[in-house]
């Protein structure tokens, strides 16, 4: 005899009907701890509930979200009461949660505020000991799963950053017992090989998924790295040990490298600009120079031994003309004055009177005789004329009687 053929949708419809007609599963409470915890923009709030020994899927409807007065977070231990259901199009069976309350902290939860305070007081985590990353990265080293998504969305956001960067990727375990080795021994390789900024991560997950993040080693060797590290762990909200022993973290994988790789068209263009304002402040400078070296040649020429002489002989020139203009001046009016002088005298002066037909009379002894009282009969004397001179003897003369 053939069996039955069924289709999915039957099935699924089937194992529904089951879950709804079983009376502990329409009404159960569910303790665990929360991991993987999304708020929907919906309203709906999606999680995992899980203990020691396994996980369930959970949903809170908007509509249910009234009756919630805390906030859901990883790590977080509560009590989710609603039914057990089957979503049809997937075949998964999950719990619709219409209330939950609080019910303690998760283990692992705990173990990381434990691990997060002891490293805390150790120094780990102090700013002082953060190295700065370099401002232009040309070799980066990449720390994460070989086929994940965030080794996908680091290298092609550096390359799109920067076209001429080296990455250097050192694949790692992120998730399992295996994952806490991998990663530290990546991180030693990655330093010992000399690149410029090592990015260390993973996609996003649950607490347990992060954990490897978490450990103790891991935060040491992120700690003890001489290369500046950047931890980029899970999505924004997702925080780890390694975000706090890292040099700097990252929301994202793919914030990371632009945390990391310099844009360097942004940086070309700043470098034009800066390199127009220099121009512009060295051509100002040299102008300013330029001023000061006129500034100085003009004091120097005005101290310089040359132009002290050079200023004496010309104040020697100017009194020069200035004593030749005096002199000039004194001299036409000692001319001027002689010319007057010598008029005077030719009034004066025998010899003009001797043109007139006048003579001079002396005696022998060539004294001048001005009166017939000094002559004697006999006497001789001496006329002188214009062009030559003559003796005389007196014979007679009107005041001569004596004689």
């Amino acid at each position: 005899m053939m069996s039955s053929v069924y289709s999915v949708t039957q099935v699924n419809t089937y194992i529904k009907n089951m879950f709804s007609q079983d009376f502990l599963l329409t009404k159960i409470k569910i303790k665990g701890e929360i991991s993987n915890c999304k708020y929907h923009n919906s309203g709906h709030i999606y999680f995992t509930m899980k203990d020691s020994g396994g996980v369930i899927q959970a949903v809170m409807f908007a509509s249910n979200r009234a009756n919630l007065n805390f906030e859901l977070t990883d790590g977080m231990q509560v009590i989710a009461g609603g039914r057990i259901g089957v979503y049809e199009k997937s075949g998964v069976y999950q719990l619709y949660a219409d209330s939950i309350e609080e019910a303690g902290t998760g283990d692992l939860y705990r173990k990381f505020i434990i691990l997060k305070e002891k490293l805390e007081k150790t120094g780990i985590f102090d700013p002082v000991n953060k190295k700065r990353l370099p401002f232009y990265c040309s070799r980066l080293g990449i720390a994460t799963a070989k086929e994940g998504a965030a080794l996908r969305d680091i290298v092609n956001i550096s390359l799109r950053r920067n076209p001429y960067i080296e990455i250097v990727i050192c694949p790692c375990i992120v998730q399992g017992a295996a994952a806490k080795e991998s990663i530290i021994n990546a991180l030693k390789t990655l330093d010992i090989y000399g690149v410029d900024v090592i990015i260390a991560g993973r996609g996003g997950g649950s607490i347990e998924d992060l954990w490897a993040f978490n450990e103790e080693e891991v935060a040491k060797a992120l700690y003890n790295c001489k290369t500046p590290v950047i931890s980029a762990v899970g999505h924004e909200t997702d925080y780890t040990i390694a975000d706090f022993a890292a040099d700097l973290r990252a929301s994202t994988p793919s914030a990371a490298a632009e945390l990391a790789v310099i844009d360097i068209n942004s940086f070309i263009d700043r470098l034009e600009v800066k390199k127009d304002l220099m121009k512009a402040a060295l051509l100002k400078r040299l102008e300013n120079i330029r001023y000061e070296l006129a500034h100085f040649k003009t004091e120097l020429e005005h101290l310089s031994p040359g132009a002290k002489l050079a200023l004496q002989k010309r104040i020697c020139i100017s009194i020069e003309t200035r004593l030749r203009e005096a002199a000039g001046h004194v001299f036409e009016s000692r001319r001027h004055e002689a010319q007057l002088m010598n008029e005077r005298l030719k009034a004066l002066s025998p010899l003009d009177k001797l043109e007139l037909g006048y003579a001079f009379v002396t005696d022998k002894k060539f004294k001048r005789i001005n009166s017939v009282k000094k002559l004697k009969k006999d006497d001789i004397i001496t006329l002188r004329f214009r062009d030559g001179s003559a003796d005389a003897k007196i014979i007679s003369g009107d005041d001569i009687s004596s004689l």
